[in-house]
C-alpha cells in the first residue's frame, strides 16, 4: 500500500514540474508581432476611423437630419419609437439612395484607362459618370433643409481634404471644383483617396448616419446614455443587410420618398425653439 501511495505521490509531483516548466516556456517566449494577422490593414482602419469620427470638421452633428421636430411633435418618445424612426430612414431612404449611390461614384472613381491603370496610379476616373451620380443624389433631397445638411457638409469635407498635407487631391480637380458637391460623393471621394474598399465605405458612411441620430436622439428625447449604446448595438446589427439590400438595387430603382422625414425637416425651419440647425 505505501508503494502505490508514493508511486502516485511521484506522478503527481512530476506533473506539477511540468506544468510549471510549459507554464514557464509560456511566459518567457512572447509573441512576435508577425505572427498577428489583423482582419484589416491598421492604416486603412485609421483612415476609415478618421473620416466616421465625431471629431470630424463637417458639421454633421449640427442637423438633426428632421429628428428634432419628430420629438417635438411626439412621434420619437422612447428608445423603441427612436429606433423606428432611424432604421425605417436606414432601410427606405439611406439604402435606397445614398448607398446605392455611393456605389456608383465609387466605380466612376475606380474606373481606369489600361495604360495608366497600375496599383500606384489612380488618376483616371469617369468624371461624366461622377457628375451625374453628384446630381442625381442631390436632386433627390426632399426638403431645403435636408439639401442644406448635404451640401454644407459636402463643401466643408471638400474644403478638410483640400488642407490636408499628406493627401495628393491634383489628380481630382475636376470634382473638388465642382460648384455643389454631396456629403455623399465627398465621402466617397475621401475613402477613394485613402484606399478603402467599397464595403468599407458603405459600412463607415452608416455609422456616420446612426451615430448621428442617436447623439441627437440622446439630446432631444432625451436618452440616457446606456439606451443610446444599446441603441448603436441594434442598429447596427442590419447594417450588412442594409448595404446587401443597396448594391441590388438597379440604376432605375435608386430614390425613395418619406413624407414623414420630408414633412419634419421642412417644418423644422419655423419650429418656436430649437437646438439643431435649419
Amino acid at each position: 500500500m505505501g508503494h502505490i501511495v508514493k508511486a502516485i505521490m511521484v506522478m503527481l509531483m512530476h506533473t506539477k514540474t511540468s506544468s510549471l516548466i510549459t507554464e514557464s516556456d509560456h511566459i518567457t517566449q512572447p509573441i512576435s508581432t508577425s505572427q498577428l494577422k489583423p482582419q484589416a490593414d491598421p492604416i486603412k482602419l485609421n483612415r476609415l476611423l478618421q473620416l466616421c469620427s465625431a471629431n470630424l470638421p463637417v458639421g454633421g452633428f449640427s442637423f438633426s437630419q428632421g429628428l428634432e421636430y419628430a420629438v417635438e411633435m411626439g412621434w420619437l418618445t422612447s428608445p423603441e419609437t427612436t429606433e423606428s424612426w432611424i432604421k425605417i430612414n436606414l432601410e427606405e431612404s439611406i439604402a435606397q439612395t445614398d448607398l446605392a449611390i455611393l456605389k456608383r461614384l465609387f466605380n466612376a472613381l475606380s474606373v481606369h484607362t489600361p495604360e495608366n491603370h497600375t496599383p500606384e496610379n489612380h488618376t483616371e476616373y469617369d468624371i461624366d459618370a461622377f457628375k451625374y451620380w453628384n446630381t442625381h443624389l442631390i436632386a433627390c433631397r426632399e426638403s431645403h433643409e435636408l439639401l442644406l445638411a448635404d451640401l454644407a457638409m459636402g463643401k466643408a469635407l471638400i474644403r478638410l481634404v483640400k488642407q490636408l498635407d499628406n493627401i495628393d487631391i491634383a489628380p481630382y480637380q475636376a470634382i473638388i471644383a465642382l460648384k455643389e458637391i454631396s456629403f455623399v460623393s465627398a465621402f466617397a471621394l475621401c475613402a477613394y483617396i485613402f484606399k478603402l474598399d467599397l464595403l468599407s465605405a458603405q459600412s463607415g458612411y452608416c455609422w456616420t448616419y446612426i451615430d448621428n441620430q442617436v447623439a441627437a436622439a440622446t439630446k432631444l428625447v432625451p436618452l440616457g446614455q446606456t439606451q443610446a449604446q444599446n441603441l448603436l448595438f441594434d442598429l447596427t446589427e442590419s447594417t450588412q443587410i442594409i448595404i446587401d439590400k443597396s448594391n441590388a438595387i438597379n440604376d432605375d430603382e435608386i430614390g425613395t420618398s418619406l413624407p414623414h422625414l420630408a414633412m419634419a425637416s421642412a417644418w423644422h425651419e419655423t419650429q418656436y425653439s430649437r437646438l439643431f440647425r435649419s
